[in-house]
């Protein structure tokens, strides 16, 4: 044995031999190799095995030039830039078979922009013979093929080419109910799959590419208001030859005409069936169920949808009839609770008076009230004048006949009317912090024919009453003073910060409305309800974070602005149309 074969160990007597790896021929091409399970070169076992032979190496995408989106099968359109992070997730999910071995490297290959190709390099590793490992690299060809998404082929299609359309209509005098609607669809996103919004008398029309997509929608409105509807198809086209048939649906959907404040007489039949409350009850909830509240003995009842249209109600005074009281003294004859209210309500006996009356006569009325928790001396509310009301209801009539007293007044919510009235008088109006998103609505040929009419009957009797524009107006300023007022229904609703908001000017405008205050000693003018910052959302399309091309939504300020004229009750149904329908 040579010396050289063997080493000394430190602190050892003995040798130990040099380890040498051994090698091997190549099978194939007689090359020297370190010994692996196939016993073949790399060079050899790439001319037997092809470990990419399963995966594709050219794949067609489809993208959509107007908006620069890719399709992601689906139904799902993708953002996404060239040569980002994105678009290559989007294009290695693309190719077939990748999942069978080991991604180990992916990297784009430049290729000219207007070739309609993208080129990606993947490096991939697979088992081959005798379990041996070999990476390998191949190229991936993507062809660009364009294709218009729905959004933007719905947006330049025929708005009249539809297959179904949903008549959503509500039998009052305004429109509070539909701008709650409103941003319940825009909330929860039911209004993708519309290809027109129409506003028309009393109501919106909804018009939909295909019948599943109107069914869907009005299961949504079920499950918001008590509607009840009926449907009916015409027949468009018939091929004889395959029998094919195509049909035009409508269906037709009434709101029930119930809104929130409305005071009811209930028959006889009904109140036994709901507990013996009433009969006169005020409407305090709408959801997809009518919640009854006495004011009288604060019992409540739900009123489901199916029941309301065995026996469909009519108000017998509504939210226009309201008057305004001032509350001489309150006093909380009730603990809070009871009745299963758990504290939303507390029966009260308060000293009223007219607003109307103050300096030409010192009449009061007596009243009681479910708000004792919300109202005490000095305050305001609002509430019907049932002793100089002209009452016209055979069920009224007949409970009367049976001894039922009616109360002078009944007081419906609490108001802030007079505090923003004192606010305008100082020019202290604020601006709002927070503005609402709007669908894109059309007007009808039957809105604008009544719009017209009602236009020159204004110019005919000018100063005798509001116009249309204005009443949407003041409908509007309504909804956000509920906003403004109701936490409950404010939560079921997408307020944005408006980015022309000023802090700092508002928050000069507080102090030099605490130093008015002072001055006046007015302490009781500073608790006008408002939204807090911290519920406010950032709107996303304004920041340039979302594709603005998909919605086709308008904004409405805090002054209910921000769309066309005459387009404004548009869309929607009052769905957990909760404290709203008014």
């Amino acid at each position: 044995m040579e010396p050289a074969m063997f080493a000394d160990v430190p602190g050892s007597g003995t040798f130990l031999p040099n380890q040498t790896q051994g090698l091997v021929l190549c099978c194939l091409c007689g090359t020297s190799i370190a010994p692996n399970p196939t016993n073949m070169c790399v060079n050899c076992i790439r001319t037997q095995v092809d470990i990419t032979a399963g995966l594709q190496k050219q794949v067609t995408i489809l993208w959509c030039k107007s908006c620069g989106r890719y399709l992601q099968p689906p139904k799902h359109w993708l953002k996404a830039e060239l040569e980002s992070k994105e678009l290559l997730t989007y294009c290695i999910k693309r190719v077939r078979g990748l999942s069978k071995v080991k991604l180990v490297d992916a990297a784009f290959v430049w290729t000219e922009p207007h070739s309609m190709r993208i080129k990606v390099k993947l490096t991939i590793q697979a088992e081959v013979l005798n379990g041996a490992i070999l990476q390998q690299a191949f190229v991936v060809e993507y062809v660009v093929e364009r294709h218009m998404c729905t959004t933007c082929n719905r947006q330049n299609a025929n708005p009249n080419a539809w297959v179904a359309c949903v008549q959503v209509r509500q039998h009052v005098a305004h429109k509070r109910t539909f701008f709650f609607l409103e941003q319940l669809i825009l909330k929860h996103g039911v209004d993708a799959s519309c290809v027109n919004v129409k506003e028309m008398h009393e109501g919106v029309d909804f018009y939909f590419s295909n019948r599943a997509h109107a069914t869907k929608f009005i299961d949504f409105l079920q499950t918001m208001v008590p509607i009840r509807y009926r449907h009916d198809k015409q027949l468009v086209s018939h091929d004889v030859h395959t029998s094919n048939y195509n049909y035009k649906y409508t269906f037709s959907v009434e709101v029930a005409p119930l809104c929130k404040d409305d005071l009811l007489c209930l028959p006889a039949k009904l109140a036994a069936s709901l507990g013996n409350i009433g009969p006169v009850v005020v409407v305090t909830r709408v959801t997809n169920a009518i919640t009854l509240t006495d004011p009288l003995t604060l019992r409540q009842a739900v009123l489901e949808a199916n029941a309301f249209w065995r026996t469909p109600l009519r108000p017998i005074m509504t939210s226009r009839q309201l008057s305004e009281f001032y509350i001489l003294d309150a006093e909380v004859v009730e603990p809070t609770g009871v009745y299963g209210h758990s504290g939303r309500y507390a029966l009260a006996s308060c000293e009223v008076a007219r607003a109307a009356d103050f300096g030409t006569n010192d009449q009061t009325f007596f009243a009681r009230t479910h708000l004792g928790h919300l109202l005490h001396a000095g305050d305001t509310a609002v509430g019907y004048d049932v002793a100089n009301a002209n009452l016209v209801s055979s069920d009224l009539e007949l409970a009367m006949h049976k001894g039922l007293t009616l109360p002078d007044v009944i007081l419906v919510r609490k108001s802030y009317e007079d505090k923003r009235r004192r606010r305008r008088a100082r020019g202290e109006q604020q601006q709002r912090a927070w503005r609402l998103k709007r669908l894109a609505v059309d007007v009808g040929e039957d809105d604008e024919a009544a719009a017209a009419a009602a236009a020159q009957l204004q110019q005919q009797h000018r100063g005798r009453g509001m116009s249309t524009l204005e009443q949407e107006q003041a409908d509007m300023e309504r909804f956000m003073q509920e906003l403004e007022e109701d936490p409950e229904m404010r939560a079921q609703v997408a307020l944005y910060k408006d980015p022309t908001f000023n802090p700092a000017a508002a928050a000069a405008a507080a102090q030099r409305q605490q130093v008015a205050m002072a001055e006046s000693e007015d302490e009781e003018d500073g608790d006008v309800p408002q939204v807090p910052l911290e519920e406010l959302l950032d709107d996303l399309a304004a920041l340039g974070l979302e594709d603005e091309a998909e919605g086709g939504l308008q904004y409405g300020g805090a002054n209910g602005g921000g769309r066309n004229p005459g387009a404004g009750g548009a869309a929607g149904g009052g769905g957990a149309a909760d404290d709203m329908m008014e």
